[in-house]
């Protein structure tokens, strides 16, 4: 059974820096490609970066590209997004997301497994 747990969503000022982490287990990064999506109140989920499978191609949102970086520990099964240059628009629910056998998408509707979320909140 696919179980992904988030953690390190937290309040900071603009300009801060955070780390999210995304545990995942019954999946192996060499079979999965893995998101990070957020949503904020009253927004639609939102895609904001990606990594495929065995940790291949990486794609992120233009509102985050050179502040936000993916990564994952393949012997930790942990995927992480560190986030810095904080800005308030930034706050949302951050969730990690699989998808299995897929190539990298930013569609949420093509990811199979799903977080349960983490809180980011910027304040200025």
């Amino acid at each position: 059974q696919v179980q992904l747990v988030e953690s390190g969503g937290g309040v900071v000022q603009a300009g801060g820096s955070l780390r999210l982490s995304c545990a995942a287990s019954g999946l192996s990064f060499r079979l999965y490609t893995m998101g990070w999506f957020r949503q904020a109140p009253g927004n639609e989920r939102e895609f904001v970066a990606a990594i495929g499978w065995n940790g291949g191609r990486i794609v992120y949102a233009d509102s985050v590209k050179d502040r936000f970086t993916i990564s994952q520990d393949n012997v930790k099964n942990t995927m992480y997004l560190q986030m810095n240059s904080l800005k308030p628009t930034d706050t949302a629910v951050y969730y990690c997301a699989a998808r299995r056998y897929g190539v990298v998408a930013s569609s949420a509707r093509d990811y199979n497994y799903w977080g349960q979320g983490t809180q980011v909140t910027c304040s200025s």
